[in-house]
């Protein structure tokens, strides 16, 4: 595996920065890397400045003091899901007792009883991956699907990291996808974040603004009678704990109508938690 300079310059830096903090009691790590994030990689990496131009977008009539809170916010929020993610083992028994509200978890444990596969569905709010070491702690596996980062020799410590969390994980592509339906069919649960940009995706409405977005998570659920249930892990005032947002499954209709059901529920919930939502990434490519 060859690497740019860049490339294997951010990943010995991140790997550096985040063997530091697990150094470091779990609270202190998290707040930690909410900060650093915050005030040192968000401006270097121009974070800030992709958040205010997206919110800019979304919010038009937002005071620009309000999109600059907003964007640090969401930066801090950012760090501490990544050294959350990264802290495996820590993060699962820190998560074991969330609370849950919402109609979808009984959903959930219906499907479950009955053997029937759920997809649980959610976007880069809050932090994505509680749902999921949540039935960790409950000898649940929840897979996951991801998609791979640019930086290849940082993508393994990251897969690493989310498998601790919950496996198995599968990567988007045709042999992921293979082993993944394997799994649903034979009535697993799947965590699915559905809203990065997919060029071969389709036109989407996504807090009023359109938003090329994968309809297969729509289409797994016709196509292997899966429970299709927004699911969401919101931080709370105190930055460390979360609520498990759950919301009754999307209906079966056709693949275009149900992700766009699971749009307006994600839009909601960046609607009402703004500082949560991930407005760093590139999800309208501006």
């Amino acid at each position: 595996m060859r690497q740019s300079l860049y490339d294997w310059t951010i990943n010995r830096l991140l790997r550096l920065l985040l063997g530091g903090a697990m150094l470091l009691p779990y609270a202190r790590r998290v707040r930690l890397m909410g900060a650093v994030t915050r005030r040192i990689i968000a401006p270097i990496a121009g974070y800030h400045r992709r958040s205010r131009a997206n919110l800019a977008m979304i919010f038009p009539d937002m005071p620009a003091g309000e999109r600059a809170r907003i964007a640090h916010a969401a930066a801090d929020n950012a760090g501490r899901t990544l050294i959350e993610i990264f802290s495996g083992a820590d993060f699962v028994r820190h998560v074991a007792d969330t609370p849950v509200s919402g109609p979808g978890m009984e959903a959930i444990e219906a499907a479950r009883e009955a053997g029937r596969p759920v997809i649980l569905i959610s976007g880069h709010m809050g932090n994505y991956d509680v749902p999921r070491g949540y039935f960790a702690a409950r000898d649940v596996d929840v897979g996951g699907l991801y998609k791979p980062l640019a930086n290849e020799a940082f993508n393994e410590a990251y897969v690493a990291a989310i498998s601790g969390v919950s496996a198995p994980v599968f990567e988007r592509g045709r042999r992921g996808m293979g082993q993944m339906l394997s799994f649903l069919k034979k009535g697993g649960m799947l965590g699915v974040l559905f809203d990065q940009r997919m060029p071969k995706g389709e036109q989407i409405d996504f807090i009023g603004q359109p938003a090329l977005t994968a309809l297969s998570a729509a289409e797994m659920a016709l196509k292997y009678d899966a429970l299709l249930v927004p699911v969401y892990g919101i931080r709370q005032p105190d930055g460390l704990s979360f609520e498990i947002v759950t919301e009754a499954p999307i209906p079966h209709s056709d693949a275009r109508t149900m992700m766009q059901a699971a749009s307006d529920s994600l839009a909601n919930q960046a609607r009402a938690h703004p500082e949560q939502y991930f407005w760093i990434h590139r999800r309208w490519k501006l």
